[in-house]
């Protein structure tokens, strides 16, 4: 940008700013009853209050119609409103989407999003939402959000702990999850073939970097390696397995082997039932 250049900012999309905030109410209730605008405007106040900049946008907002002329002189300013005014229109865009998923859920989850326990897990989701530095993980929180309003297959302690994880990993965490989900019983070869499909070194940075995705993985409860239950769903103990001829005496396991497969714990098929899923089952159908 040529400094001796006028700083513009372009707010044609913005409402005034004493009707910003309801503007954007208004833009995901308008159409609802008066029961559901009060659910509605629950929901929308829970989903605000956890964004903390959201308060600071609207006053910079003003004071840049109360007095443009400061603000054309301040170019630092007028890229924080345009960068702030991208992010409002991001989460009135993923508001209506999870409210337009409501509305496919039928009325009985009224008193389940209504509750302050379900507002709780949405103020937690927003602040992970707003942190993400994805369209992936948002719509990942997005999705959370949904299906912890709309079904009841785990209790409030295991969604906040899937939001927790969604804090806590990265992409490269997910794209695991969801090779295993897809293909239970993967190796750590098989893994690494579907998703890169190239060779490289055991003592390379992106080896490390594998290994590191599945230690924390399964240190954190999301995937574990597959065996053998009775039928109490005790787990059988693996018999020690002879290292066969040929292999390289006094190397380590490999980083891509070949033996082992890998599964979802319980707790990450709920993981990605909730989160990797748009819509699951409603509340109170026959199989919740």
């Amino acid at each position: 940008m040529n400094p001796d250049d006028p700083i513009t900012l372009d707010l044609s999309d913005h409402p005034p700013i004493e009707g910003a905030i309801d503007t954007l109410r208004a833009d995901i209730a308008n159409t609802q009853s008066t029961r559901r605008k009060r659910f509605a405007d629950k929901f929308f106040i829970a989903a605000l209050s956890s964004i903390p900049w959201v308060g600071g946008y609207i006053s910079a907002l003003a004071s840049f119609q109360i007095d443009e002329s400061t603000f054309r002189e301040n170019e630092l300013q007028t890229e924080w409103l345009e960068e702030h005014h991208k992010k409002l229109e991001r989460l009135k865009n993923t508001l209506g989407e999870i409210e337009a998923r409501f509305q496919t859920l039928g009325n009985s989850i009224e008193e389940r999003i209504e509750s302050e326990e379900y507002l709780q897990l949405v103020r937690k989701a927003f602040r992970v939402w707003d942190a993400a530095d994805t369209d992936e993980k948002r719509q990942y929180v997005a999705n959370v959000v949904t299906n912890s309003g709309g079904t009841r297959l785990c209790s409030d302690d295991l969604v906040r702990l899937f939001i927790d994880w969604l804090a806590l990993y990265h992409e490269s965490h997910f794209s695991v999850i969801r090779e295993i989900s897809k293909n239970p019983g993967s190796t750590r070869h098989d893994i690494w073939t579907e998703l890169y499909n190239t060779n490289v070194r055991e003592d390379s940075a992106e080896a490390d970097l594998f290994k590191l995705l599945i230690r924390d993985l399964s240190t954190g409860g999301v995937i574990r390696q597959e065996r053998d239950v009775n039928q109490l769903g005790q787990f059988r103990r693996k018999q020690a397995q002879r290292v066969p001829k040929g292999m390289a005496a006094g190397t380590m396991k490999s980083a891509f082997d070949d033996k082992e497969a890998y599964v979802l714990t319980e707790m990450g098929k709920q993981f990605v039932h909730y989160t990797m899923n748009d819509v699951v089952m409603r509340v109170g159908s026959g199989d919740t």
